[in-house]
């Protein structure tokens, strides 16, 4: 039973992790406007995405996986 209770804080630690990374990120508009001088009247990013990559996201995949494989050992004993 701990191990299922492990798996999942593992899960949802993981997927926390990843919800917040683009939070973490910054602010989409506010920070590029200022570094390109130029005014933009649109709130899309220059690159879409940005937060959204495998290289931010790794911890929380790792969390994720970790917490799936405590899940199914859990699961099976």
């Amino acid at each position: 039973m701990t191990l299922i209770w492990l798996g999942v804080l593992l899960v949802l630690g993981g997927v926390l992790q990843m919800a917040y990374q683009p939070i973490w990120h910054g602010r989409l508009s506010g920070g590029r406007r200022l570094r390109a001088r130029q005014p933009s009247d649109t709130l899309e990013p220059e690159r879409p995405a940005g937060g959204f990559g495998f290289k931010s996201n790794w911890p929380g995949l790792a969390l994720v996986a970790l917490g799936a494989a405590f899940l199914l050992v859990g699961a099976v004993t």
